[in-house]
């Protein structure tokens, strides 16, 4: 047990629950949704709207083994070659075994798919994929009828949310298992500022780190939340050096910073080619697949030859789509385009790879448990072991809503016919972290886009590691003077920070290029040396400790001390 927290006032109010889920994406309302069903008095924390999370900006869809023809197997061979050598292959056997079950049980809570003529669910390709097994709803707005449905089920069954709420830490019992967390509320009323929520099951469901990163297709709420309040907890996180970049995000110009329009991988499932300036499809060749080859190995091949033209975008061209099949298949991304003065009827799209998804995260078993007992994770913030070292497309929600559903009925197990009372609060002698100055976030974003993005190499990451250890160095001094105010800006900068620091020290263990961990000083996979897993926990100190599995498997999960481990 590390014993750190923020820097922040004391609870000054509090409600008891048997569990409190962080987040309200697809994995977040899902496990909510189940422990209400199974008697639980769940309350769902969120930092902004219940429906402002990730889930709703995701495009192209949700994969299953749906259609004819298509089988688990075949979906677990296309994710196992997408994760370059690092899945978890029980943890994706039971993703796509499960996974189409889960996806109707999805459907009877009201999301609508689109459907094809005859009302069969209609199903397209994208990157990795050697079937048609992404399931999409209004074309292109998959996350937004994902979410439209969950919120609506939440409300309707008038579950307990908390809007406008940062989580900041995990409460413990003297025995170091987890009593509830404490957040922040922005607003007004009897639930405001500083206060807790007491339960003896806490859920992590936050979402993504792409906030990290100047240029990212994140919205401005992922900051890392949920893999720092873990690791200031003393639970494991996995593979951070993995972060997918999205290889087609709209071209908004050098510089720009931000939430950036993405392209969905769906638009090159229908046809579209990757094409240079002078229109040469520079995919051909590159893979079996050309233009749907693994997310990883099209970034790559755009980043060689935007060097190759000294150019600072390649096109995605999808003119011979027509403008009848971009105002129906594709009407989000349309609309986009032409809100930034491209018309992809007409014209080829600007695009370059974009800070998209965090493969690696807080470190789970089968059932979602963390390496705090009472503590799990669930959608991005998780590493499951399902994506390896890249996730392949359209896995994410999938992910989100199995693992939910596991956890869900694995908390409803535990606490089946149990009296569950308020457990004593964490002791008042933790080591407190310091909060950054809010304008620090975009120091943060610069050094980690210049020296730890898509091209990486151990001289551009020490450059990193160095000028993040002088800021957290400044805060120490500044905390000390008491020259900045926590408040909700602060503490997600010292997220930033946190997450950032563990991301550099992995990416500078790993001395190969695998996956979309690309080491240009170190250009060739080896599997030998790192076909392996590096996990990252804070030392009894508070520094960062890193070690390396001994093999491509992880180890047991020891989540519950009365339990049995489970891998």
């Amino acid at each position: 047990m590390t014993g750190i927290r923020l820097h922040a006032p004391e609870p000054g109010w509090s409600i008891d629950a048997d569990v409190v889920v962080v987040g309200s994406g697809v994995a977040g309302l899902t496990a909510a949704l189940r422990c209400t069903a199974a008697g639980l008095r769940t309350v769902v924390v969120t930092k902004a709207r219940l429906d402002d999370g990730s889930t709703r900006w995701a495009q192209g869809g949700i994969a299953a083994a749906l259609g004819e023809g298509d089988t688990p197997e075949q979906h677990l061979d296309d994710t196992l070659v997408a994760g370059a050598g690092l899945c978890d292959t029980e943890a994706v056997r039971l993703l796509v075994t499960e996974g189409p079950d889960a996806v109707r049980r999805l459907i009877a809570t009201g999301a609508d798919f689109d459907k094809t003529a005859d009302g069969e669910i209609a199903l397209t390709r994208e990157g990795g994929h050697h079937r048609r097994r992404i399931a999409h709803a209004g074309g292109d707005a998959t996350g937004a009828e994902i979410s439209r449905a969950l919120v609506e089920a939440i409300r309707d069954r008038g579950v307990r949310t908390i809007e406008h709420a940062l989580v900041l830490d995990l409460l413990k019992d003297a025995e170091g298992r987890t009593a509830g967390v404490t957040l922040h509320v922005m607003g007004e009323g009897r639930e405001d500022g500083v206060g807790a929520v007491h339960a003896p099951a806490v859920v992590l469901a936050t979402g993504g780190m792409g906030q990290v990163f100047s240029a990212t297709t994140n919205p401005a709420v992922s900051t890392g939340d949920g893999v720092a309040l873990a690791l200031r907890a003393g639970a494991e996180v996995s593979d951070l050096e993995f972060v997918q970049f999205h290889p087609t995000v709209l071209f908004l110009g050098p510089g720009s910073e931000g939430q950036q329009p993405l392209v969905s991988e769906a638009v090159r499932g229908e046809g579209a080619h990757l094409v240079d300036a002078d229109g040469v499809r520079f995919m051909l060749g590159q893979h079996e697949l050309a233009e749907l080859a693994p997310r990883d190995i099209v970034a790559k091949a755009i980043m060689r030859r935007m060097r190759e033209r000294n150019a600072l975008h390649m096109y995605l061209d999808a003119r011979h789509f027509g403008a009848e099949m971009w105002a129906t298949r594709f009407p989000t991304i349309l609309a986009a385009c032409r809100a930034h003065g491209i018309d992809p009827v007409t014209e080829p799209i600007p695009v370059a790879p974009a800070a998209h998804y965090a493969s690696g995260g807080v470190r789970t078993d089968l059932n979602g448990r963390t390496t705090v007992p009472g503590l799990y994770a669930c959608g991005e913030v998780a590493c499951t072991g399902v994506h390896g070292a890249n996730r392949l497309a359209s896995n994410s929600l999938l992910e989100g809503l199995v693992f939910a559903e596991r956890i869900s009925d694995l908390i409803a197990a535990d606490l089946a016919g149990k009296n569950v009372e308020r457990p004593p609060a964490v002791p008042a002698h933790a080591r407190v972290m310091p909060v950054l100055a809010p304008k620090l976030r975009a120091d943060i974003q610069r050094i980690m886009s210049a020296n730890a993005g898509v091209l990486r190499s151990e001289e551009s990451l020490l450059r990193a590691a160095g000028a993040l250890e002088t800021l957290a160095m400044d805060a120490v001094t500044n905390h000390l003077a008491e020259a900045v105010e926590p408040c909700t800006e602060s503490w997600e900068t010292a997220n930033l920070l946190e997450v950032s620091e563990a991301l550099v020290t992995t990416a500078l263990a790993r001395e190969e290029t695998r996956g979309c961990h690309w080491r240009e000083d170190k250009p060739d996979r080896d599997d030998d040396a790192w076909r392996r897993h590096l996990i990252v926990s804070r030392a009894p100190g508070g520094e960062l400790a890193v070690r390396p599995t001994a093999t491509a498997d992880f180890p047991p999960v020891i989540a519950d001390a009365s339990k049995e481990p489970q891998s």
